[in-house]
Parts: structure tokens; sequence; C-alpha cells
């Protein structure tokens, strides 16, 4: 969903790639309200996800200009040009940012986990019906101590969580 981005500014469009890879290193993300009369907050959500998915991705899978360039392929030559340009000078960030994060994963423990499916029901939007939601539980135990966490999540939220656990073991291999 980073076809959003065309209706940016290049110049904006930068702006907004360096303040999500400022979320991204545990600093500043961007603000809703810098974009609310560009993007809806789903239609913002979406975008920024998307656009953390691309930089977690990118850096975690070792991508060439060419692989990055062709996930942006919803992007004119300029908007990508412009996501390239702040993924190649941002590299190492994003990368010590995800061995930070894969460390402090990997020194908790998993211990045990739990599903559910659920069907999420709306009275007020009629489309919403019946969206399946999993519910994750996990019990971590990290220094000792019991941590339990739990997550829901739609079928995106559930694909995208398994597309960066994958790139975070990618990451683990290469360091191995």
């Amino acid at each position: 969903m980073v076809a959003q981005l065309n209706s940016l500014p290049v110049t904006e469009c930068l702006k907004l790639c360096h303040r999500v890879v400022d979320g991204l290193c545990g600093r500043e993300p961007p603000h809703r309200g810098d974009y609310n009369a560009t993007w809806s907050l789903e239609e913002w959500l979406e975008m920024i996800n998307s656009l953390a998915a691309v930089f977690r991705l990118s850096v975690g899978n070792n991508s060439s200009d060419e692989e990055v360039l062709v996930s942006l392929s919803e992007l004119s030559s300029s908007h990508s040009g412009a996501v390239l340009n702040v993924l190649k000078a941002r590299q190492e960030e994003i990368c010590h940012a995800l061995l930070v994060r894969t460390n402090s994963i990997s020194s908790a423990i998993l211990q045990d986990f739990d599903w559910h499916l659920k069907l999420a029901l709306s009275s007020d939007k009629m489309s919403d019906l019946q969206t399946p939601l999993l519910s994750l539980c996990l019990d971590l135990r990290e220094n000792g101590a019991h941590k339990p966490v739990t997550m829901e999540m739609n079928r995106e939220e559930l694909n995208t969580l398994i597309t960066s656990l994958e790139a975070a073991n990618k990451v683990l291999l290469q360091l191995k």
C-alpha cells in the first residue's frame, strides 16, 4: 500500500520515509496529524505499516536495489527513488535496530503459546461483519520473570508478523 506515497511531493516523501526509519530505530515516528489532509486513518496506518515493512524486509533480506525497486513498483520513479535513497542512506541504522530488536526478543524464551480464531462482529459497519481475527497468547520467560503477551490480529497483520519473523530469522542465520 505504499502507492499512497505518490500523493505527496517527493520532498515530503523523503521526510516521511526518514521519520518512518526514525520510528523503526526507536526514535520519534511520523505524526498522523501532519498528514490528516492527505490520508484517512486507515490509509495512514496501511501506508506506514507497508513502508516500515519495506524497510525491514529490504534490510533483513539484504535486498539489491533492483529487488527493492520491484517491491516499490506501484510508486512513480521519483518516489521509488526517494524511498531507495532513504533506505541506502540509513541501512546501517535499520540493520542495527533490527539486530537490537532481535537480540531483545531472543533473550526472552518462549515457554508456551495458545491461539484462538474469533469472528469480529460490528454493529456500525456492515462491511466489517464476520472479520476473522487471530488471538495469539505467548508466555515468555525473560530474565527469570514470566511475561504474558497477547496479540489480536487480522489476516493482514498476521501475514506481516510472519514476514517480520521470517526476516528476523534470516538475520539471525546470517549472524551464525
